[in-house]
């Protein structure tokens, strides 16, 4: 006879240590009347966000809440499933459901400012994120929605401070290390953003998205990258229309030497940024493995 409490308890582990297929073999072992209780879907819906698999994301909540009727926790997963499927206004109607069970819901909170975000809808996001914080200001869920609002807004500074505040509280959470690599990348801060990364991988190595990252950033802080910093910075868009302003504005000085000079070291610059980062790309790649 399965051990339910056991199951639940090793798949739980699993998830929290980014073990997610695995946690989704041991609750295939719970029999037809387990596997469709509230807690074990709730693990399910987890383990499948983990692994992007948003539709069945939506398959098990719905199996669930047929299984034992209205639950905040399934409707926060169906809702976050419907609106990676681009449903959202199925996706407003289940989160308000879920809140209307559940008022004060921290995660349902947040859930709802990230899906008014996606609208545009800044001021309410904050609210609803305000809502959240007066219960767990401490909460990660919390704490990454606020970045998300900082960034949203182009606040990078901010989105950058909560960011590692977030770290300070929860040093241990591999999320809080990728938000401040992601906000610290953000403002142009390689050495920053590298070492966010690096550590939310070594944290989680079964997370992909993190050691791609901090191996991308690991380009970026070899040495001969170091002169294409204005536009990791800046960005490409920003930093050619500088230089093309600075020509322009030569020549309306009347200096056409200088100005010939500065588009000719544009040039190389340009040719050195289309050259140089797919063969440090290659270099580091190679060191790396």
């Amino acid at each position: 006879m399965t051990d339910t409490f056991s199951v639940l308890q090793r798949a739980q582990a699993l998830l929290a240590t980014g073990r997610a297929e695995q946690a989704l073999t041991e609750l295939s072992t719970l029999t037809a009347n387990e596997v469709t209780s509230p807690y074990a879907m709730q693990l399910r819906c987890a383990a499948l966000s983990r692994l992007d698999r948003w539709a069945e994301v939506g398959d098990a909540a719905r199996a669930g809440l047929a299984a034992s009727g209205p639950d905040p926790d399934l409707l926060l997963w169906l809702g976050r499933a419907e609106h990676e499927a681009g449903r959202d206004e199925a996706a407003e109607r289940v989160l308000l459901d879920g809140l209307a069970l559940a008022p004060h819901d921290v995660d349902l909170l947040c859930a709802y400012a990230d899906l008014c975000l996606a609208h545009g809808q800044l001021d309410k996001a904050a609210k609803l994120v305000e809502l959240a914080a007066a219960r767990a200001p401490q909460a990660p869920v919390v704490y990454a929605t606020r970045i998300q609002i900082a960034h949203a807004r182009g606040d990078h500074r901010e989105a950058q401070r909560i960011s590692r505040e977030f770290v300070g509280v929860h040093p241990e959470n591999p999320a809080a290390h990728a938000l401040l690599g992601g906000t610290s990348a953000a403002r142009g801060q390689v050495d920053a953003a590298y070492e966010g990364f690096r550590q939310a991988a070594a944290a989680r190595p079964t997370e992909r998205a993190f050691a791609e990252s901090a191996m991308e950033l690991r380009v970026a802080r070899h040495p001969l990258m170091l002169p294409l910093r204005p536009i990791l910075r800046f960005g490409a868009i920003k930093t050619w229309l500088v230089a093309v302003a600075l020509i322009l504005l030569l020549r309306t000085a009347g200096l056409p030497v200088l100005a010939g000079l500065l588009g000719f070291a544009w040039l190389a610059y340009c040719v050195y940024s289309w050259v140089v980062p797919p063969l440090v790309r290659r270099w580091v790649l190679r060191m790396w493995r």
